[in-house]
């Protein structure tokens, strides 16, 4: 994944308390949970994400 789409990503997160994981982008949100800058919530009818420091840290470093 490139970085610029990891921005991306992440910015969406970070802008909502809790980012619904939508259709089709199921591997990049697992991919960004396996390098620590998110957390994903499976547990709710639609699975949703919260970004963690990590990934606070990569938006204010990008």
């Amino acid at each position: 994944m490139e970085k610029e789409e990891i921005k991306r990503i992440l910015e969406t997160v970070e802008q909502q308390v809790s980012s619904s994981i939508l259709g089709g982008m199921e591997d990049a949100y697992e991919e960004l949970e396996r390098l620590g800058y998110i957390i994903i919530h499976p547990d709710s009818a639609h699975p949703s994400a919260t970004i963690t420091q990590k990934g606070e840290d990569f938006l204010e470093n990008y």
